[in-house]
């Protein structure tokens, strides 16, 4: 079973150092500690940064890591990702 709240503890943390406001997923590879290939997991859920980006469904600029989190997770949750 997936933990959100530690998933998306993961996503705040991987993203919190980026340089906010962001415009595009590029701004935030430089934050990343293992750039592209840095993996986000919890229960049945794996995935790379490369592999989340296929499927996000917000809209760049994001203002904020919180705001961007809150995408990642939307997208997620609407596709039954988690």
């Amino acid at each position: 079973m997936v933990d959100k709240a530690q998933l998306r503890e993961q996503f705040t943390e991987a993203f919190q150092d980026a340089d906010y406001p962001i415009s595009s997923p590029m701004d935030l590879v430089p934050a990343l500690p293992s750039g592209p290939s840095t993996k986000f997991e919890s229960g049945e859920f794996s995935m790379t940064a490369m592999e989340l980006n296929t499927k996000l469904n917000g809209e760049f600029p994001y203002e904020s890591v919180d705001e961007f989190v809150d995408d990642v997770m939307a997208s997620l949750e609407s596709q039954d990702l988690i």
